[in-house]
């Protein structure tokens, strides 16, 4: 029997992995979107862009679609940069620079990570959404070098920064992670699978 096939609307190989190993366990077929869709990001908020991003993916391949849209939110910066994150400055290392910049040596460094995550039909109906939060804080300097965000938001839970965290990790802690188990039982439900 042929799996449900169920798109990630991403073009960002790294977040599509990280989806796609969350719903490994699944009895689905998981494909990226394809690489001529490049969704602008216009939404004022996580779910916003999320929804521009699953309905513009079902659209362009008439499949079921999960979106997410993820953002660094930290505490004393206003929860700045949050859906401006990657957008922040063209380069890893001047986003980290302006976030260390910003926060100087302040000892107010909570911060979170925030992943919301839809699922969207065939149809571009938009079926349920989620949100993931992974709590943390904000290293004085990353943790190894050439890292993006993820080197420098220390998980609380773990003991270890965000962008050490394992598949395993990601799925439990991640702000992605937790948005996939919210979201799953509505997918297995809407492609007519039962959870058992």
């Amino acid at each position: 029997m042929k799996k449900p096939l169920i798109t990630i609307a991403s073009g960002n190989p790294k977040k599509v992995a990280e989806i796609e190993a969350m719903l490994g366990p699944l009895p689905i077929e998981v494909k990226k979107q394809p690489s001529s869709l490049d969704v602008e990001e216009t939404g004022n908020t996580y779910l916003d862009n999320a929804i521009l991003k699953a309905k513009a993916a079902a659209e362009l391949t008439n499949s079921w679609t999960i979106a997410d849209d993820s953002g660094l939110e930290i505490d004393s910066l206003g929860n700045a940069p949050g859906i401006f994150s990657a957008r922040l400055a063209d380069t890893n290392e001047k986003k980290i620079e302006k976030i260390l910049t910003a926060l100087g040596d302040s000892p107010y460094r909570s911060a979170k990570v925030c992943s919301v995550m839809v699922l969207c039909s065939n149809s571009g109906e938009i079926i349920k959404n989620a949100i993931g939060i992974c709590w943390g804080e904000i290293l004085k300097k990353p943790a190894y070098p050439n890292g993006e965000f993820e080197s420098l938001f220390w998980v609380r839970e773990t003991n270890c920064t965000y962008g050490e965290l394992n598949n395993a990790q990601l799925s439990k802690h991640g702000s992605r992670g937790k948005a996939a188990r919210e979201l799953a039982p509505y997918l297995l439900n809407a492609i007519g699978i039962k959870n058992n």
